[in-house]
């Protein structure tokens, strides 16, 4: 029998996975703001039955990556405020230089792209820095392009400079060595 990416997951942390990866971008998305909390409130009761479930750096799913998600999901939904709090959150509780802190900081940049567009700008660019961009994740890389997008108008400063190197930035590669389109 096949089981997937929860095989040997703890069945509180699958369920943990599934409402906060699966269904709450989705239900975001869809602006479903009333389920998409619903799912996030299930993940986090999830988390809680958990023993474990808020452990730092826990395998699969933590403490940091719940924050991002939610993250995520406020932001989608037009919440740059609660974003802009539950990104923070996430970064305080991820390493600089690590993906997940790239990933909570580009998400904290995001939110705060339409009030703070010279804070955005210069968070990005703090993560171009920490991160060579061979090791950028399809994610990080997604996020850089949607704040770029987002700052494109903007004459701040730090978004000329990271417009230019967002442009520069080489092809990802993939598992296989080779550069992706």
């Amino acid at each position: 029998m096949w089981c997937g990416w929860s095989c040997g997951a703890p069945a509180g942390l699958a369920r943990a996975q599934l409402h906060a990866w699966a269904q709450l971008p989705t239900l975001a998305a869809q602006n479903r703001a009333q389920e998409a909390d619903a799912a996030l409130a299930a993940a986090g009761r999830e988390l809680e039955a958990d023993a474990v479930g808020w452990a730092p750096g826990r395998f699969g799913f933590d403490a940091a990556e719940y924050a991002l998600h939610e993250a995520e999901a406020h932001f989608t939904l037009g919440r740059p405020e609660q974003a802009s709090a539950r990104a923070k959150a996430s970064a305080s509780q991820t390493v600089e230089g690590t993906p997940g802190g790239a990933a909570a900081t580009l998400v904290l940049a995001q939110a705060e792209a339409t009030v703070r567009p010279a804070d955005a700008a210069q968070r990005a660019l703090t993560v171009l820095q920490q991160i060579p961009a061979a090791r950028l994740r399809s994610t990080a890389r997604s996020r850089l392009a949607r704040l770029d997008a987002a700052l494109t108008s903007t004459p701040a400063a730090g978004v000329e400079d990271l417009h230019e190197q967002v442009r520069a930035l080489p092809p990802a590669i993939n598992d296989h060595g080779v550069a992706s389109a």
